[in-house]
Formats: C-alpha cells, structure tokens, sequence
C-alpha cells in the first residue's frame, strides 16, 4: 500500500492507498475511517489483503491522528469538525461514490457526514451505536474503565495499555503495541475536544440519518465485544439495515478488522456484491 497525503481545507491529510488491481469489473472505492486515539494504520491488515488488491482502499488519518497535521481550531476536534473534514477528503479523491466504513469514532462521524454523502453505494458501521442524544451515551456504551483514557489529554502508557486491551476480546492474542503507540501518539486536545464536544450535544440525531438513509447501512459486532451494548444495538430498528439486523461476528470485541480480518472482510465482500445492482441514490 503507498502512504499519500492531500491538503484538504488547507490542512495536510495523510492517507494509506491499498495496492488494487484497476482492472477489476466490480471495483469501487472503499473509504475506511479509524477511531478515536487510532490511525489509517489500523487498516493494514485489510488494505494488504486480497480484498485490498481487489479494490481501491484509501484510509486516512483523521486531524491530530497518525501523520495528518492537528486541527488548527479545537472546535474541529468534534463530530462536525471531522465530518466536514471527511467529506472534504471526498471531494478532493473523487471518491463520491464510494462504500464507507466507520469504527467507532469513525462510525459516528460517518453518520453525521452520511446526509452530505449522497451518492455513496452504502455504509459499513461497527463499534458504533447510533444515539440521538448525549443522555442515551450510558445506555449505548458498557461502563468500562478504559472509557476515561480515551477523553483524557495526557495518556500515560499503563492507561493506553488498559484501553488498548478494551479494543479487543478478553484474553486477544493480537498485539496490543500499535493500539498503544497509536494512543499515545494522538493529539491529546483531539481526545478532549470530542469529550466536550459530544457531552455538549453538538453532534446530529444519528436515529434520525439512519432512519432517513435509502443507502444500505451495515452494523457490525464483536461478539465480545467490551466497549459497545448488543442488548443497545439489537433493539435498533430502521429501513436500511442490511439484512435486517445486526452482523455479529465471533470471538471478537471491538476491533474484528485486527482480530478477524478475513471474516471482517468477507462480510465487505458480501455487502458489497449485495450493493452490485443497486444504483447510487442522492437524499431527500
């Protein structure tokens, strides 16, 4: 994969390309985003795999992640500020018509971009509850004590090791160290600004986008996962959830692209054959 970077609203932005084969018929682009106090790095797995020489992977690192320059105002450290951000990278990759894959952080602002991204062939979301408000945070995440770590400025290493482990199912035999160097390497005002961003209410009612979405919207789940509630995301309820109802994937928790990456990206695969007759449809 080539590591690349793209000015985007006048701020450098760094991102993997997956090494694809462009003579592929069925080939789309596939824009994954990391999440919070992560970076593009966590896709490698995906990006070098078959499915990464099938299509066009791009992962970028979002502001005050990875190797893309911290934002120039904290207020963009929020949901507005990197879905702004990312519908910018969109713009500048020609890339419009894209599958869009969110993790965690990465999930939520997908959901707030989702209404500017009209002509994407679907959305692929996974530890990531949609919440219409700051007060339904606690029914939709588990009581965890990683939580704090990851709204926290300065991070010491024990405290990244500990959310770290949370990424995964209890007892993970995947290395935790990229988790870690990925934690302690993020801009620590990118942690707080979303913190108090998102505790203030300034982010979309993601019920409401995806209630609206005519895109399929793919949920996915670790099994064991340690951070998000099933009982939360089984009661969800809206037209385009594909296949009607949350994916679940085994023995995993809350990163199954590092955990599982080739029943992460079979469920890819499978979502995006089911996509391969369906047009792109602009909002209403």
């Amino acid at each position: 994969m080539n590591h690349l970077s793209v000015k985007v609203n006048g701020r450098r932005i760094t991102y993997f390309e997956s090494a694809f084969d462009p003579g592929h018929e069925d080939d789309c682009p596939v824009v994954f985003i990391h999440g919070n106090s992560s970076s593009a790095k966590t896709w490698s797995p995906v990006l070098n795999s078959a499915f990464g020489r099938q299509f066009r992977c791009l992962a970028l690192d979002l502001p005050g992640h990875g190797g893309s320059e911290p934002a120039q105002d904290h207020t963009d450290y929020s949901l507005p500020g990197y879905a702004a951000m990312l519908t910018g990278f969109v713009e500048e990759l020609g890339v419009a018509d894209a599958v869009f894959v969110g993790w965690s952080l990465g999930g939520q602002l997908l959901l707030e971009a989702a209404p500017r991204l009209p002509h994407a062939r679907g959305f692929v979301i996974f530890g990531t509850p949609p919440i219409a408000t700051p007060a339904q945070m606690a029914e939709a995440f588990l009581p965890h004590p990683a939580m704090g770590a990851l709204f926290t400025e300065h991070v010491s290493r024990p405290e990244a090791e500990l959310a770290a482990a949370s990424f995964t199912a209890p007892g993970s035999a995947v290395d935790l160290e990229e988790f870690v160097a990925d934690i302690l390497a993020t801009d620590g005002a990118a942690r707080t600004g979303l913190g108090a961003s998102a505790g203030a209410g300034h982010f979309s009612d993601e019920l409401a986008i995806v209630s609206a979405l005519r895109q399929p919207v793919a949920v996915l789940h670790g099994a064991e996962e340690q951070l998000v509630s099933f009982d939360y995301l089984r009661r969800l309820d809206f037209p385009a959830l594909w296949r009607d109802e949350v994916q679940v994937i085994p023995a995993t928790g809350h990163a199954p692209h590092r955990e599982a990456t080739e029943q992460f990206t079979a469920l890819l695969l499978d979502f995006i054959a089911d996509l391969a007759d369906i047009e792109p449809v602009s909002q209403v």
